[in-house]
């Protein structure tokens, strides 16, 4: 089985939960979702530092739908500075099978969205600000900046568009040779 790895990854707020929902519901059965939240705060509980433990269960879940499930969805913040050796490892992983998007909107954005959020009563724009990290982008070859003047279905619409057509492409590979 030939397995879509989709990167999602952006600022608190940024809409990356959201789309990935949606990308999930869109694709179906057997589509993998692996949430930076999901696996760090709920699954073990430890704080966003360098070397926590969830870093490395990640990757494991991750590499784990390579060959198993048909699209990968992996979303978080993923800082720059302490998760770029994990997302280049796994885009090198997924062999040329990965999408990569980041959510680059203005602070103002993300604390506007923020406050429409059931987790605006956990924490608010003190907290934001202190985690805002702007224009953190991995600079890798086919990573596609998503902005605040696309709307969520827009976004949606983009990436299911540029999955088929990736797929498209793979399969008229796989005829040729």
């Amino acid at each position: 089985m030939e397995t879509k790895l989709i990167v999602l990854r952006g600022n608190s707020a940024s809409g990356k939960t959201t789309i990935a929902k949606r990308l999930q519901d869109h694709f179906g059965r057997g589509t993998l979702w692996v949430s930076q939240d999901v696996v760090r705060r709920d699954m073990l509980r430890v704080q966003d530092r360098d070397g926590n433990l969830s870093t490395e269960l990640i990757r494991q879940i991750t590499e784990y739908g390579k060959g198993t499930c048909p699209i990968v969805i992996l979303e978080g913040i993923f800082m720059k500075q302490r998760y770029e050796g994990l997302l280049l490892d796994l885009i090198r992983f997924y062999d040329g099978e990965a999408l990569i998007y980041y959510f680059d909107l203005p602070f103002e954005k993300t604390l506007e969205r923020h406050s429409m959020r059931p987790q605006s009563q956990d924490f608010g724009e003190e907290s934001l600000r202190t985690w805002w990290t702007p224009k953190d982008d991995l600079g890798v070859p086919g990573e596609q900046l998503l902005t605040e003047e696309m709307s969520e279905q827009a976004i949606v619409e983009l990436i299911c568009s540029q999955v088929e057509e990736h797929q498209r492409g793979n399969k008229s590979k796989g005829a040729s040779t």
